[in-house]
């Protein structure tokens, strides 16, 4: 029989706790380490999410300059987490981001703990000191991808061999993200909130508003059916805050005027309840101009049983099957996304849940949470001689599991 682990202590360090994939991954992990009998330590320079944390059984611990690229402050950093390491008698340390990875994997030399990085994002190195600089994520005992997109970057450009080299995929929350867990009520309460008009098809676009994410595409392939198929009835709610301080939502709101579209759109901001979001929808788009590390939206609104409309590059394609449980575009193509959009507004009711209930599928199979936390946990015990993941997996409620 498994022996109980001895409650190791787990680190992880991150920018800030506001909001985001990396701050989302960061808090169900906390809950997996606690779960699995560890103890969650976090450190940032904190946020909006501290108390997600704590309901999440993790500690938070301020280090007010856990972002700054400033080499003196890293060093000061290094320092610091150091110190929470021998106080708290830290076993191993988890790095997210990489001016908290530089001062982590110092502070990990110096107290002799090993250092587990993940590579979340884009971090495209065209010059010799941005990769310099990337490399610290490529440079744990154990580096975790998030996609097979990215595993490739890792041991291509970073040469990160099979030893040290694990992926895992980010996943989606099956508690919250269920048809079956979504009242009508929260439904309801969007859509008036948003000016949704009753019994019309929702398009979803969630996502920061950034050019990359390809919210002008959308309205330039909106524009076209609106030209072209003016009988269609549908409405588009953009949802994501503004990283420029709202002029970006201007620039794309004077593009669905000049498109004639600006009835039919909806900027939302930033949503607290995604998964009622994305069941009041008919469709939820992710056609990003850029490869997507992962693309967490995509597998929530497959977990929803929500047919999905992606750029056939990156991370978030690996999740989707073309035609059967999403459909591809070719990345910046209006025209073919155009045609997609009609696709699914044409089909009956019945072939969209039908694709729907395969995407869920899929979810259930490949890209939870659970899945994800089981498998982090997991490289943990690697390094640790400790038996997390099972006692994780033991820990378990059959609501909970996949």
């Amino acid at each position: 029989m498994t022996q109980a682990p001895a409650s190791p202590v787990i680190m992880q360090v991150l920018p800030a706790l506001d909001q985001g994939g990396v701050e989302r991954g960061t808090i169900e992990m906390a809950e997996a380490i606690t779960l699995a009998g560890g103890q969650a330590l976090v450190v940032s320079t904190g946020g909006r999410l501290e108390s997600r944390l704590r309901h999440a059984g993790g500690t938070h611990l301020a280090l007010p300059r856990a972002s700054s690229r400033n080499p003196l402050h890293i060093l000061r950093n290094a320092s610091a987490l150091e110190r929470i390491i021998r106080a708290h008698d830290v076993a191993l340390v988890h790095a997210r981001s990489r001016a908290p990875a530089w001062a982590a994997r110092l502070a990990c030399r110096r107290a002799g703990v090993p250092l587990v990085t993940t590579w979340h994002g884009d971090h495209a190195a065209r010059f010799g000191a941005k990769k310099l600089y990337n490399a610290v994520l490529a440079s744990g005992d154990r580096v975790i991808a998030i996609s097979a997109h990215i595993a490739r970057r890792l041991a291509g450009e970073y040469h990160v061999g099979p030893d040290r080299l694990r992926t895992i995929p980010r996943g989606a929350d099956i508690r919250q993200f269920s048809p079956d867990s979504v009242s009508g009520q929260r439904v309801h309460d969007l859509a008036e909130q948003w000016r949704v008009p009753p019994d019309i098809p929702v398009i979803l676009m969630p996502g920061r508003l950034t050019a990359w994410k390809g919210q002008a595409l959308v309205l330039q392939a909106l524009g076209q059916i609106a030209t072209t198929r003016p009988e269609l009835r549908w409405c588009c709610v953009l949802i994501g805050s503004d990283s420029q301080g709202g002029q970006y939502a201007r620039t794309l709101a004077e593009q669905a005027a000049q498109a004639g579209v600006s009835e039919h759109i909806r900027f939302a901001g930033h949503c607290d309840d995604m998964p009622a979001a994305m069941a009041m929808a008919c469709m939820v788009l992710a056609p990003s101009l850029r490869p997507e590390p992962f693309g967490r939206v995509v597998v929530e609104a497959q977990a929803l049983a929500k047919p999905v409309i992606v750029a056939r590059h990156g991370g978030a394609i690996e999740t989707v099957q073309d035609g059967e449980t999403g459909l591809a575009i070719t990345p910046g193509n209006a025209t073919e996304l155009a045609h997609a959009i009609e696709t699914v507004l044409d089909s009956p009711e019945e072939a969209r849940a039908f694709m729907g209930d395969k995407a869920r599928q899929a979810v259930l199979d490949h890209y939870t949470t659970q899945a994800m936390q089981y498998a982090t946990l997991a490289v943990y015990d690697e390094l640790l001689g400790t038996a997390l993941a099972p006692h994780f997996a033991a820990a378990l409620t059959p609501e909970t599991q996949p």
